[in-house]
Order: C-alpha cells, then structure tokens, then sequence
C-alpha cells in the first residue's frame, strides 16, 4: 500500500488525480454509510433512555409485552397477565403496533 502511495507522487498529476478520486471515495462512502448508521443507533438509544412503565415494546426475539419495571440495565416485561421476564435494556425495540401508530417516531409515542 505504501508502495503504491510512492508510485503514485512520484507519477505526478496523475497519482494526484488517483489520490483525490481515493478522498472522494472515502468521503462518499461516509455519507451513504457510515453517518445513517450512527444515526439511527442514536435514535434507538434515545428511544432506549426514554422508555417508561407501560409502554408497549417488542424484544429483539420477537416477544411483544408491557414494561412493568425498569432498572439501569435491564427492564421487566409482562407478556401475559402474570408472566414477567427480566431482559437486556439493549433487547428492547420499539413494538410494531408503536411503529403504525406514530409513524416510527419515538417521541410521539404516549
């Protein structure tokens, strides 16, 4: 790789030409990658931090229920009268019936 970079100056304007289309690369690459991923893993946990007693959530197995507790790491999820599971605080995803209802908005939900 650093043989190539050597190359490249020592071709002149067009091991220039080769280094800026490599930037511009990156660059793109950045844009349609990179920065939507890191921010719908921020809405998420936006969503994560905002969760409150009674509100409706999916697992990440697929199991819908109703938020009876939450702690720092993890929260207790009824999923049938008389049924609570302890899981991960980061196994929680905004529930499908959220989803149709708010249009995939957290800070709508009520």
């Amino acid at each position: 790789m650093i043989n190539n970079l050597i190359l490249l100056q020592a071709a002149g304007e067009s091991g220039m030409t080769s280094l800026i289309m490599i930037v511009l690369l990156i660059v793109i690459f950045y844009f349609f990658m990179i920065r939507p991923q890191s921010q719908k893993q921020k809405k998420i946990n936006q969503f994560r931090q905002g969760l409150q007693k009674g509100d409706r959530v999916m697992t990440a197995g697929g199991i819908y229920g109703k938020i009876r507790d939450v702690k720092e790491k993890t929260v207790v999820l009824e999923i049938t009268k008389g049924v609570d599971i302890t899981i991960d605080i980061n196994s929680i995803y905004q529930s499908a019936q959220d989803v149709a209802e708010t249009g995939g908005d957290p800070a709508q939900k009520q």
